[in-house]
């Protein structure tokens, strides 16, 4: 039997984006086992990624373009010779859907995934001053010209099923082999680590709780401890934390540092598109977590249960203290969350409805 054939378009190279390895990496292995043939193609390398989210260098920023667009135009020239393009988030980083377009044109069925309110403006810090260039509204662009859209959670269906008819919610997804828990005591530490992951472009999301990340300090001085792992350094004024630079290779041990995980966000439109995947990697590790209760979280977290909820600063103050304080419910939460990854948000879990959403688009 012949081999389907599929062509991923995405921005970045394998295992550089979360949102890539939460959304469609975890799956490739498994569309290979069951018969498909996997093409990746990303458009911005390891030395494109340090000039293009930089400040500045306007010239350098056009080259990338540039390149980008010259590599699209090759996939676009062999387009044909597959079932079906996967599009993550977008094939093109300007605000063009020309490349869509063309596939539609060239009749090859377009499965498009997002995981975020990509059709609102949430430009990167490095390039605020040219965000007129993005036109996020291309995301409903996109959806009509889409064989089949998948998206991470309801809310993302919501606005999807406005201009396509074929909308399917598969959760951000966690590889649970992978992510494997250290094991833990209940013995008192010295000092507890209070943890947060994520990339620049959600720092912002960690300052919302400054105040009461600063207030625990003062009450636990130093038995308590923030860390923070991203790819820059963040200013948070008036906490002291740990800053380590994310990278796959130690990811799980830096993870596993960590007592209590935090997901705080904003309640707007574009946090509630989150599809909650720092919580679940928390969760996965058999972390206690703590998230806003905003989007997905809701459906993630049963409070008390397998995590918490805290909408205020004193919520937040108040549930914080109290894991600090207890390690036994700590290592109860942890045990629970990593539970309801494993029979909710697992790849496993989530590997035969993606190959069912992919052999209905590719037949």
């Amino acid at each position: 039997m012949k081999k389907r054939r599929i062509l991923y378009l995405v921005p970045h190279r394998m295992g550089r984006s979360p949102g890539q390895r939460f959304r469609c990496e975890h799956f490739i292995p498994f569309l290979e086992e069951s018969g498909y043939e996997i093409t990746y193609s990303n458009i911005l390398s390891t030395w494109d990624d340090k000039h293009f989210y930089s400040h500045r260098n306007y010239i350098i920023k056009l080259f990338i373009v540039i390149k980008s667009f010259i590599k699209r135009i090759r996939d676009i020239i062999r387009v044909k010779n597959y079932d079906a393009v996967f599009i993550y988030r977008e094939a093109f980083m300007l605000g063009t859907v020309f490349f869509e377009r063309t596939i539609k044109w060239l009749k090859v069925p377009i499965i498009f995934d997002f995981d975020d309110s990509i059709w609102l403006n949430d430009t990167s810090q490095g390039n605020q001053s040219l965000r007129w260039l993005k036109r996020p509204s291309k995301t409903a662009d996109i959806c009509k010209l889409a064989t089949t859209v998948i998206v991470g959670n309801s809310y993302l269906a919501q606005y999807a099923k406005q201009y396509a008819k074929n909308v399917f919610i598969i959760p951000t997804t966690i590889d649970t082999d992978y992510h494997k828990p250290m094991e833990k005591t209940i013995e008192n530490k010295d000092s507890v680590i209070i943890g947060w992951t994520g990339t620049s472009t959600t720092l912002k999301h960690l300052a919302t709780i400054q105040s009461t990340l600063s207030d625990l300090k003062k009450r636990y001085g130093d038995k308590v401890k923030f860390k923070i792992i991203a790819d820059l350094s963040p200013e948070i004024e008036g906490v002291e934390f740990e800053f380590v630079k994310w990278n796959l290779e130690n990811e799980i041990e830096q993870l596993s540092h960590f007592d209590i995980g935090i997901m705080p966000l904003p309640d707007n439109q574009w946090a509630r598109g989150k599809c909650g995947f720092k919580g679940l990697q928390y969760m996965a590790l058999e972390i206690p977590s703590v998230m806003s209760p905003v989007g997905v979280n809701n459906d993630i977290i049963t409070n008390g249960k397998n995590g918490y909820l805290a909408s205020t600063d004193q919520e937040w103050f108040n549930i914080l203290s109290m894991l600090i304080e207890n390690p036994e419910l700590r290592l109860k939460i942890g045990k629970e969350g990593r539970k309801t990854v494993f029979e909710k948000f697992s790849v496993k879990n989530n590997n035969l409805n993606y190959l069912k959403i992919v052999d209905g688009t590719t037949k």
